[in-house]
């Protein structure tokens, strides 16, 4: 028994049909859009960046709208997903060029092929100069995994410090 579901190109109408969000969250879409479009312009840069970035967040905030709506802060909870997702985009950005540098020991590949929580960690600490407790409100986990992941990034770059070191010594021979 088949049934022809969709038109002669297999599409079913009903799959071209977005579905309808929460008229509340479509609201909030409204008004602070363009307010979100403007950090994130300033943040990264490019027009390209800023909507992708905003586009990726409002999605975010939409997956967790219902416990969002929760919230006592919800205007504040809201822009810690924004920011979140603009440090995303930075790191993401940092992370690809960190390729094309040169270090004579491979730390910038390393740093560069860390897992993404250690890469952002980091980043974070030690570019950044972010405490921990700070780290861990972006990354939305707790401070001790924060170190963890702090500790581990510096077990798997530390091969490659000790051969840039070995690299500069012998250069100042």
């Amino acid at each position: 028994m088949t049934e022809k579901v969709g038109e002669e190109d297999g599409l079913s109408p009903a799959a071209e049909t977005p579905l309808p969000l929460p008229l509340d969250f479509e609201a909030h879409y409204i008004v602070h859009q363009e307010a979100f479009h403007a950090y994130a312009l300033a943040v990264l840069g490019t027009n390209d960046a800023a909507e992708d970035a905003v586009h990726r967040a409002f999605l975010e905030i939409l997956r967790h709208w219902d416990a969002l709506l929760a919230e006592s802060d919800l205007q504040q909870q809201i822009w810690a997903i924004l920011r979140r997702t603009v440090i995303a985009e930075i790191l993401l950005d940092f992370r690809a060029h960190l390729t094309a540098l040169d270090s004579g020991g491979g730390v910038y590949a390393a740093l560069g092929s860390l897992p993404a929580r250690q890469f952002d960690v980091v980043v974070l600490r030690y570019i950044a100069k972010y405490d921990t407790k700070r780290i861990s409100w972006y990354l939305g986990v707790t401070p001790s995994t924060v170190d963890y992941h702090c500790r581990k990034a510096r077990e798997r770059l530390a091969p490659y410090y000790r051969r840039a070191n070995q690299l500069k010594q012998e250069d100042t021979k």
